[in-house]
């Protein structure tokens, strides 16, 4: 087993952000569970989706996924993976599935991001690309859209 290594500040924003996202993946589960109308759910993850996890996508993308290169195979991982909950996100057809796969994908892809790739890319990365990193990855304050709490 790897010993924990310490997460650099410029990754530890990103890691930051996974928390809301499991979050998420709890109140899709918990209005589920509690047999919530879908399309409440639908909605309140589609505005997560627009608000938040676009822009994360693309950041990581643009940034943080060429410390390895796009042909590295955990970085064609994520690459895939994001082009699967994009999908997922935005089917509307079948509510039931698409939040069911949505709530289990974005865990395991978090998961993931913040056990093994973001290791490799703080093994890999030069102090000069973390600067960078840190630099053009200004954290946003997360403000939750409390229109329709349907978890509680």
């Amino acid at each position: 087993m790897d010993k924990l290594v310490k997460r650099h500040e410029a990754l530890k924003k990103f890691s930051r952000e996974y928390h809301h996202g499991l979050l998420l993946c709890w109140k899709i589960r918990t209005g589920v569970k509690n047999n919530i109308e879908l399309s409440r759910i639908k909605k309140y993850a589609d505005w997560f989706y627009q608000t938040y996890l676009i822009s994360h996508f693309e950041i990581e993308e643009k940034y943080l996924f060429p410390i390895l290169g796009n042909q590295n195979d955990l970085i064609r991982k994520a690459i895939s993976e994001h082009r699967r909950l994009k999908r997922l996100f935005e089917d509307n057809l079948e509510l039931q599935k698409s939040l069911s796969f949505i709530e289990e994908e974005l865990e395991r892809h978090i998961r993931f991001e913040e056990r093994v790739l973001f290791n490799e890319i703080q093994k890999k990365a030069s102090h000069e690309q973390l600067l960078i990193l840190e630099q053009i990855h200004s954290e946003e304050k997360f403000v939750d859209n409390l229109t329709d709490i349907f978890w509680e």
